[in-house]
């Protein structure tokens, strides 16, 4: 396997577990968010839950674009490795 070709797999499995970790993070914003909104304003606990799924949103769409670049990102980084 040449190093291009490892760097393309490796760089996939590092988007799936950037993706993978937005889901707890969505979930545990959504939870604190909920669970504050007892003691707070609700435009408070709006704007919690909206920056944690936010956050979350942004944290798995930088994993999809790792996904779907992964072979691009490879190539910049082994320019000289031939297929």
């Amino acid at each position: 396997m040449k190093t291009k070709q490892l760097a393309n797999i490796l760089i996939k499995i590092l988007g799936l577990s950037v993706c993978i970790h937005a889901i707890p993070t969505c979930v545990s914003g959504i939870i604190v968010g909920l669970t504050a909104s007892v003691d707070t304003n609700p435009h408070i606990t709006f704007i919690r839950i909206f920056s944690a799924a936010a956050g979350a949103g942004i944290q798995a769409l930088v994993g999809i674009i790792f996904i779907a670049m992964s072979q691009m990102i490879a190539g910049w980084m082994f320019k000289s490795d031939d297929e």
